[in-house]
């Protein structure tokens, strides 16, 4: 528990004071991310603040994760080292996508085959249980390429990204600290302390943005923490076993992962890349709706937090039919944001239209008038 709270405010207190110092640097060296048709914000915004809570989270980890025997914690350590240099060079000087994957799947080796941390099992969905290796390192590799560019994906709106990330975190931490996993739960809270640390510079009106150093390291992270939950969680002899583990996973990670597969495939079904922007996302669905950003980043906040309520205690359906009551409860959810943004869109346009047809309506009928009375005083 000491370990716990000490990486908690470490972490906490670290990113709190680097933050200005980021701000400043990125003033100097006009390290901004600039507005767009695409962006919600309007102005430019610094964008080191990733480095900001990886400096807490990564200093919280080295000090207050205990030390023991064949620990998997160097290797993740250097995953998180991989994916923040990454990231950081992509809010830099930019990075291309097939760079940015490869750096991912590099780190991603480094949990797997080093930290031998995988899906090895799918706990009784669709009657599947033990993978066959292959198909279990290629479902693994898929998780975290996914996961990892959730967090990045849904980084559209001040403290989006950094607040679901930090329910997600606070939450698996609190597992582990019940079930004893004390690397892990040191993790968690390391990444809670920090982003609640930097939300309060990011909370809307946001002074910095974390940037992809940022979001990439939530999402790589958050990785590590669910897949371990669903290795411990679905072990029957476990302190706290939860049935439907996998299903109950997707259900912490409902608004990133739901909305990056669901994006991606509409992408992908249109014939376009996967990685093309649009404003698909649901967080663009509620600011269109007229949601300002922190009414937005509490409902989607509020939404996960429900989610993750309700798959435990439905635990008992069973890994598949939980799953598909989760998946079918983000679908219908999402499509009811679907179509009441088109239907405000709709409304918006239809005075438009009302008001443009009588002006071209008067116009035609002066345009008729003036010939009229010009043929007239021909006529004479």
């Amino acid at each position: 528990m000491e370990n716990v709270l000490i990486a908690t405010v470490l972490s906490f207190v670290v990113t709190y004071f680097s933050i200005p110092i980021l701000i400043r640097v990125a003033e100097l060296k006009h390290l901004y991310d600039e507005p767009d048709e695409r962006k919600a914000h309007k102005q430019r915004i610094p964008t080191l603040g990733g480095i900001g809570f990886f400096s807490g989270f990564i200093i919280a980890a080295a000090v207050c994760v205990p030390s023991m025997q064949n620990s998997p914690f160097q290797y993740m350590m250097a995953a998180f080292f991989i994916i923040f240099m990454v990231g950081m060079k992509d809010d830099i000087v930019g990075l291309s996508p097939l760079k940015k994957l490869v750096g991912q799947l590099i780190a991603s080796f480094a949990i797997i085959y080093l930290g031998n941390l995988q899906i090895s099992s799918m706990y009784g969905f669709m009657g599947i249980t033990t993978l066959p290796t292959n198909i279990s390192l290629m479902l693994t590799y898929f998780y975290f390429i996914v996961v990892i560019n959730a967090f990045n994906l849904i980084d559209g709106v001040d403290g989006h990204a950094g607040s679901i990330g930090l329910l997600v975190s606070a939450v698996l931490g609190a597992y582990f600290l019940h079930v004893g996993e004390i690397t892990y739960a040191v993790l968690g809270f390391a990444l809670a302390g920090g982003l609640a640390s930097f939300l309060i510079y990011n909370i809307s009106p946001a002074r910095i943005f974390m940037g992809d150093t940022g979001s990439l390291l939530i999402g790589l992270v958050n990785a590590v923490l669910v897949l371990k939950f669903i290795e411990v969680a679905g072990n029957p002899a476990a302190k706290m076993p939860i049935d439907a583990t996998p299903a109950v996973a997707i259900a912490v990670l409902i608004v990133p992962l739901f909305d990056t597969l669901r994006v991606f495939s509409v992408r992908m079904l249109q014939g376009r890349s996967p990685f093309s922007a649009d404003r698909n996302h649901i967080h663009h669905y509620l600011l269109d709706l007229k949601l300002d950003h922190r009414q937005t980043t509490l409902v989607s906040v509020t939404v996960s937090a429900a989610f993750i309520v309700a798959a435990y205690f439905l635990q008992g359906l069973g890994t598949t039919l939980l799953t598909f009551v989760v998946v079918g409860a983000a679908t219908a959810f999402t499509g009811v944001l679907y179509l009441a943004r088109k239907r405000k869109q709709a409304v918006v346009k239809t005075p438009v239209t009302s008001i443009a047809q009588p002006a071209a309506q008067n116009a035609a009928a002066a345009k008729i008038l003036r010939v009229t009375t010009e043929g007239v005083l021909q006529d004479k």
